[in-house]
C-alpha cells in the first residue's frame, strides 16, 4: 500500500511535466509527511492540455453519500481496477499523476514498526499512477479527490511490504495521462524496476502525521 509520501522540492515542475505556466496552481507547497485527507499535487490531461493542481487524497466516488468514504480509498489495487464500480470509469477517462520524490513504508522488526523511505536513486521527482474523481456534496460543493494505484512489490520492496505504489516511468507519463492513447492503461501498472530505487530507514517520528520537517527524511542507523 501507500499511506505516506513526500514532496520536498517544487523547482522546475512546469518543465518536468510539460505544463504551461497558466495551468500551474498559485501555490506549490513542499511536505515531508503527506497523509491521507490532505491535498496532493497532481497532473491531469483535459483532452487538450496538461494541468497541475491539488486533489484530496482519498477518492470519493461520485455516487457516495458521504465524503468520509474517501479515507477508505487512498489506494486502489491495479489488479482489480476494472472490476470496481468506484474505479472503472476513472481508469478509462480520469487518470492522473501524483507528484512525489519519495514514499514511506513500515517493516515490523522485533515487534516494532520501523519506517523506511523509498526514493529513486537520483533522488529526483517522479509520479505515482492515480485516478481522480469529482464528487458533489449535498450542499452543492465540488470535491476533487484521488487515489494512488498499488501493485505487487518489486525485489527491493518485498522485504518490507508485499505491495507498493505504481510508479509511472517518465517516458510513459503521456501514455498514462491521455485517454486517447492507444496503449491500454493496464499495461503501465507494473512494479517499478528495483535497480532504479533506493531505500533507507528513517525516524519513527514520521508515524505522527502532525510531524513535518526535514528531519523525517534523514537516514538513521547507517
Amino acid at each position: 500500500m501507500c499511506g505516506r509520501f513526500t514532496l520536498t522540492s517544487t523547482e522546475d515542475l512546469a518543465e518536468r511535466f510539460k505544463i504551461m505556466e497558466d495551468f500551474l496552481p498559485e501555490q506549490l507547497n513542499i511536505s515531508y509527511n503527506v497523509a491521507p485527507g490532505q491535498s496532493v499535487l497532481s497532473v491531469i490531461h483535459t483532452g487538450s492540455e496538461r494541468r497541475m493542481g491539488h486533489l484530496r487524497w482519498g477518492l470519493i466516488p461520485r455516487w457516495a453519500k458521504e465524503e468520509k468514504i474517501g479515507y477508505k480509498m487512498i489506494n486502489a489495487r491495479a489488479e482489480t481496477l476494472a472490476e470496481k464500480p468506484s474505479f472503472r470509469k476513472p481508469l478509462q477517462t480520469q487518470r492522473c499523476l501524483i507528484v512525489t520524490d519519495g514514499f514511506y513504508e513500515w517493516k515490523k522488526i522485533d515487534g516494532q514498526k520501523q519506517p523506511y523511505r523509498i526514493t529513486l536513486k537520483d533522488k529526483g521527482i517522479f509520479s505515482f499512477a492515480g485516478l481522480w474523481e469529482k464528487w458533489q456534496s449535498p450542499s452543492g460543493d465540488a470535491v476533487f479527490s484521488c487515489t494512488i494505484i498499488t501493485t505487487e512489490a518489486n525485489e527491493v520492496m518485498q522485504d518490507i511490504h508485499h505491495r507498493m505504489p505504481v510508479i509511472i516511468a517518465q517516458e510513459d507519463e503521456s501514455a498514462w495521462l491521455d485517454p486517447e492513447n492507444s496503449r491500454k492503461p493496464e499495461e503501465l501498472l507494473l512494479p517499478f524496476p528495483s535497480e532504479h530505487m533506493d531505500i533507507y530507514p528513517v525516524s519513527a517520528a514520521v508515524n505522527n502525521a502532525k510531524n513535518n520537517s526535514p528531519d523525517l527524511i534523514q537516514p538513521i542507523g547507517q
